[in-house]
């Protein structure tokens, strides 16, 4: 593809056509990291929506320059940007991600929070302990992303934390444990009379 053909899509990607935007994305993504300059400067420009799309796409390019780009992108003032990237880590799960995704877990957007966590779930079992520390003592929404996030990875060395937050946690908080304790296998069985 030529850099001609290059810049017809990105006007594509970033005008006020919906359709074409997405069959712009479809065709960029494609081109996989010869993209990448001309979408970086995307991320730059003070358009939430050019924003949104540099990242939709990057999203969807696997690529270690990735990740990094997506995580600058949480701290975005627009919250729909911030979703876009949060998104994008959780079909691109990094180790490197989970900081940034746990003081996610606390954003002003539930959507934003509740996508972070859902990257948090897609990297797993090296999420675990910074969850059980967002559980343990986060602000009270990110306490129940953690829950939930724990609850779905389903890894037994947050019991004892989600057990406590079972006894003094939110009605969330108790649901998501519990939630969490079925799918360990723990059931009720963990409580005593």
């Amino acid at each position: 593809m030529t850099p001609t053909d290059l810049q017809a899509l990105l006007t594509q990607l970033t005008g006020d056509d919906e359709e074409l935007a997405v069959a712009a994305a479809d065709k960029i993504t494609a081109m996989g990291t010869q993209a990448f300059p001309d979408l970086f400067i995307l991320l730059e420009s003070s358009d939430p929506n050019r924003r949104w799309w540099a990242l939709r796409v990057l999203s969807a390019v696997p690529n270690p320059e990735v990740p990094a780009r997506l995580r600058d992108a949480l701290k975005d003032p627009d919250y729909t940007v911030r979703q876009c990237a949060a998104l994008g880590l959780s079909q691109q799960p990094t180790v490197d991600s989970i900081p940034a995704l746990i003081e996610t877990l606390s954003d002003d957007d539930r959507l934003v929070a509740r996508l972070a966590a859902d990257a948090l779930i897609a990297i797993g079992g090296p999420a675990v302990q910074d969850l059980i520390g967002a559980l343990e003592s986060g602000p009270q929404s990110a306490q129940i992303e953690a829950a939930r996030a724990l609850a779905v990875i389903g890894d037994t060395r947050a019991i004892p934390a989600m057990f406590t937050a079972w006894e003094t946690g939110s009605a969330l908080v108790r649901h998501w444990v519990e939630e969490g304790f079925d799918r360990m296998g723990v059931g009720m069985q963990f409580f005593g009379p």
